[in-house]
């Protein structure tokens, strides 16, 4: 009697510990969506209308950088093979769609959901947005790149937000915890990298590349916290942002769902 007592303290404690941390999980989540989705809906209102503030520093970073590139055009050459190769929106999303068939293969079908669905919402509503406000591209005097369509928020800047963030959130269980930092710093100076290759070869306003970070970011966090409600519901434990949003990739064998379980 004593022992079942002790042993139904101890599954108390845990369940209580684990909703804690689950409840610190949600808030954070909620936390970054709205410090992503918040200054976005405010820089969009700035943009919308046309504050002079902005304007000035969009201009004069445009202008600037636009006389660097025209001085050196072996750095303008490196800049525009990394934006229309590496970091081309197109070549990240294949890598995405290969990551995805990866987790079919491996009968990962939530995470390969997860995966998916991150991608394709962040370009759809990207492109949404797009249409919506319809802002024009940087008019040069002597541009050095152009790009069609319209520019707030920068496509790039924000396809490479969600693309490192599905890239980190996925593969992060596989990577010796010595090296995770080194995936993120990775990841942070690529997604940094691709704002200021667009701003350079001028075919980007800078709060087009913030609008899409901020953009990429809320996206994120939203279906990651839609995917860590899921893991508690079927009762698996909740995560920690370092490792990833399914440990149990890792297993060769993985675990059953414990709901499946218990309709066996």
């Amino acid at each position: 009697m004593v022992l079942r007592f002790t042993t139904r303290r101890m599954r108390e404690r845990r369940r209580r510990d684990a909703d804690r941390k689950f409840g610190a999980r949600l808030l954070g989540a909620t936390v970054v969506a709205a410090l992503a989705a918040v200054p976005f809906g405010l820089l969009l209102i700035l943009v919308e209308g046309q504050w002079e503030p902005l304007r000035r520093l969009d201009a004069g970073a445009a202008r600037r950088l636009n006389e660097t590139a025209l001085d050196h055009p072996a750095w303008t050459d490196t800049l525009r093979f990394l934006s229309d190769r590496v970091w081309d929106p197109v070549t990240l999303r294949i890598v995405v769609a290969l990551l995805t068939l990866w987790l079919l293969y491996r009968k990962a079908w939530r995470l390969a959901a997860w995966s998916a669905v991150t991608a394709v919402a962040g370009g759809l509503i990207g492109l949404l947005v797009k249409v919506v406000v319809e802002r024009a591209r940087p008019s040069l005097e002597d541009p050095v790149a152009r790009a069609p369509g319209f520019s707030f928020p920068s496509g790039h800047a924000m396809t490479a937000t969600t693309s490192f963030a599905i890239l980190l959130l996925v593969l992060l269980p596989m990577v010796p915890r010595a090296w995770r930092v080194v995936c993120w710093c990775f990841a942070v100076l690529s997604v940094v990298g691709v704002g200021f290759t667009r701003v350079a070869l001028g075919v980007h306003w800078f709060s087009d590349v913030v609008g899409g970070w901020l953009l990429g970011l809320a996206v994120v966090a939203l279906t990651a916290w839609a995917f860590e409600a899921w893991r508690t519901d079927i009762g698996r434990r909740t995560t920690e942002l370092a490792d990833g949003l399914e440990p149990e990739l890792t297993e060769e064998h993985p675990e059953p769902d414990p709901v499946l379980r218990s309709k066996r």
